[in-house]
């Protein structure tokens, strides 16, 4: 579990404890209040409602800060109190108090985390960027380079002033499209029954000795399908069962994707931007999608190439001699297919020798980590970009 899925936890827990005790307790208001974050919040979700919200927890914080500097300093001449002088006096929400502390000490929490709660509004408008092909990679909601990234796209693409900002001008265009962002799923025999892997080891070697580099379970396939981080899903669903047949879930509704046509003619690949660019014939663009492109040790290539083809599924083959070394393997080694090896679901190859576009097993740290010189998206943009490419023909650029 990370410390984001237990803040989130601990704040529900927290502001169910406070409703039950019938009075808030005496701790800051920012810890208590868990987001709604109900199918129907999310749907009807607006930038206003979420303004107000930033709005009002910048100024929770200024005004925290403020009393910080303001208070006095402990006393550090003259005798010390002792604890058995001061009278008890009896606390009514003493339990409730106790429960909560006690349940934020376990989880690590500090009030600043609360900023890291998804936000329902983010949440409608990553799904409304992903819908529109200008993908904010993981759906979070949570406030980021990337859907920052997602947003300036949307703005060239429909001729909007390019500040990167969700502002009033793209949220009007980008609400044109009403349709419910969230929808119920009902797990099934074939989402429980998958080809799991459960312990999955990092260690090349320990890899190659597999048949098939799978999901972890149930949960992570599911947020993979619908876009999500498996911290979101979880969130939205707290009292669910993700090892049982029938369940029902709240899920992201990312759309049908791109195509079949029009085709794309021209990929950019921009490392300033940490983004890659799709176009059609007449210079449209088609796609948008964050990427992390090369590294230091390792530079993705210069220059323009041609894309060879697709392999949906790729077997990756490990030389360190030829790429780089992953820790002690010095030997060739051959790592089967899955979503969870090295270049993920999709591997699109470039006519340059050994460099290619393709997918990766940690979708939320596309554009936050560096890559061996390939170019990385989440899986499902490496297969909605493989539906749209043309061997042979389209051009790939990398620039910046």
């Amino acid at each position: 579990m990370t410390l984001r899925l237990m803040t989130a936890m601990v704040l529900i827990l927290a502001s169910g404890a406070a409703s039950a005790a019938g009075t808030a307790p005496d701790l800051p208001a920012a810890d208590l209040s868990a987001p709604d974050l109900s199918a129907k919040a999310i749907n009807a979700a607006v930038l206003s409602d979420w303004q107000t919200r930033e709005k009002a927890a910048s100024e929770a914080k200024t005004e925290a800060k403020a009393e910080d500097e303001a208070a006095p300093a402990a006393p550090t001449d003259g005798a010390a109190v002792e604890a058995t002088d001061i009278p008890e006096t009896p606390d009514p929400q003493a339990a409730t108090k106790e429960a909560i502390a006690d349940e934020k000490e376990a989880a690590e929490v500090d009030v600043e985390e609360a900023d890291k709660l998804p936000d329902p509004f983010l949440i409608r408008a990553q799904i409304l960027l992903d819908r529109a092909h200008v993908s904010p990679g993981v759906i979070d909601g949570l406030a980021g380079g990337n859907t920052d990234k997602a947003v300036r796209a949307y703005e060239e693409m429909h001729d909007l002033k390019g500040d990167g900002k969700l502002d009033e001008a793209v949220w009007k265009s980008l609400s044109a499209d009403t349709a419910p962002v969230v929808t119920t799923y009902t797990l099934t025999e074939e989402d429980i029954g998958a080809r799991y892997v459960p312990d999955l080891p990092t260690d090349y070697a320990d890899l190659a000795k597999l048949e098939w580099l799978g999901f972890r379970g149930p949960a992570e396939a599911l947020a993979e399908r619908f876009h999500m981080d498996e911290d979101l899903l979880r969130i939205l669903n707290p009292d669910a069962d993700f090892e049982a047949v029938g369940t029902k879930i709240l899920v992201a509704d990312p759309g049908a994707g791109p195509g079949p046509e029009p085709l794309v003619d021209r990929i950019v690949v921009d490392r300033s931007k940490g983004e890659l660019f799709a176009y059609d014939e007449s210079g449209k663009m088609l796609l948008a999608l964050p990427a992390t492109i090369g590294s230091e040790d390792t530079p993705s290539p210069s220059g323009t190439m041609k894309v060879n083809g697709a392999a949906p599924d790729p077997v990756y083959e490990y030389d360190p001699k030829k790429n780089f070394k992953q820790g002690d393997n010095a030997k060739k080694l051959t790592l089967p297919a899955g979503p969870n090896g090295p270049v993920g679901s999709m591997w699109i190859d470039l006519s340059k020798p050994t460099y290619g576009i393709h997918g990766t097993p940690e979708p939320s740290k596309i554009d936050k980590t560096a890559s061996h010189g390939c170019v990385r998206l989440t899986n499902w943009d490496a297969d909605t970009l493989a539906r749209l490419i043309q061997p042979a023909k389209t051009v790939v650029e990398f620039k910046g």
